[in-house]
């Protein structure tokens, strides 16, 4: 069989080995493991070591990679659906690229920190695979009961603001690895009740039911443990900023409503500085329910002039405008939890219109508006707004 380099050339790219075949991927939590076949025909060197490359849509492969010296090779931090490739390496050069492996979605839990249910709130925190369907599971408990959390996550931590109400606590959970919270530091002001968002480096709090300032942004760095830093203000102030439904991209965080607010405003996530006017939801709108993935903000449910709504709106992130109907969740309710991976959002508990609180977990598929489907249930009723962290396979996306 002629060998060939694929492009990559070693000393003598007709040296270099063939590709390795059987590529066999099995997805783990923002991570895959990916077998494979060395070739049998080496090159005239011998084969010194792997490398898989994954990518989300079959044409670049750079959403992640790793070497290894043998089958199976992980690769971490990866999310949504993936293929991945793999090539061989001698001392000559590297070979042609292996055929893609079949499509596959990387697994991720979603956490359900807390809860306004019972009084000053829950400890309970449960997880869910959002790529799957059924009921919540136990993943741990918070130091103190909870409710108001505003809690966000990348693919290691998941961090919970405010656990616990108008309180400065920051706690976090390891998603790989059920168990209680630990300290992370303290917010700028004690609140409860914020919108959160995050990219892969920096979790950012903003609005909710202050002390002081009820428009503050503030943030963390996920790797590093430690107190907030003030990033800069919300458009608006007082309780305009309760309870901002929160979406975002990589690049931008978007805050949507409040009391007897419909507008939607957003952030640049690396560069600190003041909210933007991004566009108007369909009404003065609060206890809404963001989440989404990268493209799409998902805003469920909401309260206005003494109703509840069942209403699912979205934008698309990357351009200013008006919120634009999607469809229907199962049933009005608000205070929800909300999230999404890049295909699924899923909403969470809430309180209903006869003031009791649910326990029902709902998803949609982003990409197709239409109505939502039942999920499952969480392991208890819960009612709090953006009471549970993103996706961990989402890449840090809330």
């Amino acid at each position: 069989m002629a060998r060939r380099n694929g492009g990559f050339v070693g000393q003598d790219g007709l040296d270099a080995p063939d590709p390795p075949t059987g590529i066999t991927p099995t997805a783990g939590l923002g991570s895959v493991s990916v077998a494979f076949t060395a070739p049998s025909d080496v090159g005239t060197s011998a084969i010194t070591g792997f490398v898989a490359q994954a990518s989300n849509n079959d044409t670049d492969y750079s959403a992640g990679s790793n070497t290894g010296t043998s089958s199976p090779i992980v690769i971490s931090n990866i999310s949504g659906a993936t293929t991945v490739k793999v090539w061989a390496i001698n001392a000559y050069g590297i070979s042609a690229p292996s055929n893609a492996s079949a499509s596959f979605n990387t697994l991720g839990r979603a956490l359900f920190m807390g809860s306004s249910v019972g009084s000053g709130g829950v400890t309970d925190t449960d997880y869910i695979n959002i790529d799957s369907t059924g009921n919540a599971a136990d993943f741990g408990n918070l130091s103190a009961g909870a409710s108001g959390v505003s809690a966000i996550s990348s693919s290691t931590r998941a961090l919970g603001f405010s656990a616990g109400a108008k309180v400065n606590t920051i706690e976090y959970f390891t998603v790989a690895s059920t168990g209680n919270s630990t300290d992370f530091g303290d917010m700028a002001a004690a609140a409860a009740s914020q919108g959160s968002v995050s990219n892969s480096t920096r979790a950012i709090a903003a609005g909710g039911e202050e002390s002081s300032v009820t428009n503050r942004i503030q943030y963390v760095t996920f790797a590093t443990t430690g107190n907030t830093t003030d990033f800069g203000d919300l458009i608006g102030s007082g309780n305009v900023n309760y309870t901002p439904a929160p979406a975002n991209s990589t690049t931008r965080g978007v805050f949507a409503g409040g009391i007897g607010s419909d507008v939607i405003q957003y952030i640049t996530m690396a560069s600190t500085g003041n909210g933007t006017d991004f566009g108007n939801l369909s009404a003065a709108d609060y206890l809404l329910t963001g989440g989404g993935n990268s493209t799409r903000g998902i805003f469920s449910g909401r309260y206005n002039s003494g109703s509840m709504s069942n209403e699912i709106q979205y934008i698309t992130i990357a351009n200013t405008g008006n919120a634009t109907d999607f469809g229907d969740l199962t049933q009005a309710r608000v205070a929800c939890g909300g999230t999404g991976n890049s295909t699924r959002n899923v909403v969470a508990g809430g309180q209903i219109a006869n003031g009791s609180f649910v326990d029902t977990i709902d998803y949609i598929t982003i990409a197709t508006t239409g109505n939502a489907t039942d999920f499952g249930n969480c392991v208890a009723t819960k009612g709090n707004s953006h009471d549970f962290a993103c996706n961990s396979a989402h890449g840090g996306l809330g």
